[in-house]
């Protein structure tokens, strides 16, 4: 199976920009749903994106959709979140997750997970 590993988090003004990535040790990258999720202290691990395994499906939650953009690099084994017009309540730590084969909004259906990377937003 693969192991993950984010990079790309930092501290942004409202309004700005960051580009999240999640790079993917071993060759079945491509078999695997990929996913971001964020989470903040006391709260539960909160659907952000979803992409399938082909590049060719992809799903938002409601308060990113517009914002966000999930992509990946199946030649490169890497999971990309553009995130634009960042906004305070943006401010989490960010994970990328992978499960195969079907796309899922839940974290529970997730067992292959990334150790987060921190975002934070000033206001």
């Amino acid at each position: 199976q693969v192991q993950l590993v984010e990079s790309g988090g930092g501290l942004v003004q409202t309004g700005g920009s960051l580009r999240l990535s999640c790079a993917a040790s071993g060759r079945t990258f491509g078999l695997y749903a990929m996913a971001w999720f964020r989470q903040t202290p006391g709260k539960e691990r909160e659907f952000v994106a979803v992409i399938d395994q082909f590049d060719s499906a992809t799903y938002y939650s409601g308060s990113v959709k517009g914002r966000f953009t999930i992509s990946r690099d199946n030649g490169h084994h890497i999971l990309y979140l553009q995130m634009d017009n960042l906004q305070p309540e943006d401010t989490a730590v960010y994970y990328c997750a992978a499960r195969s084969p079907q796309i899922s909004r839940f974290a529970a259906e997730y067992h292959i997970w990334g150790q987060g990377t921190q975002v934070t937003v000033s206001s």
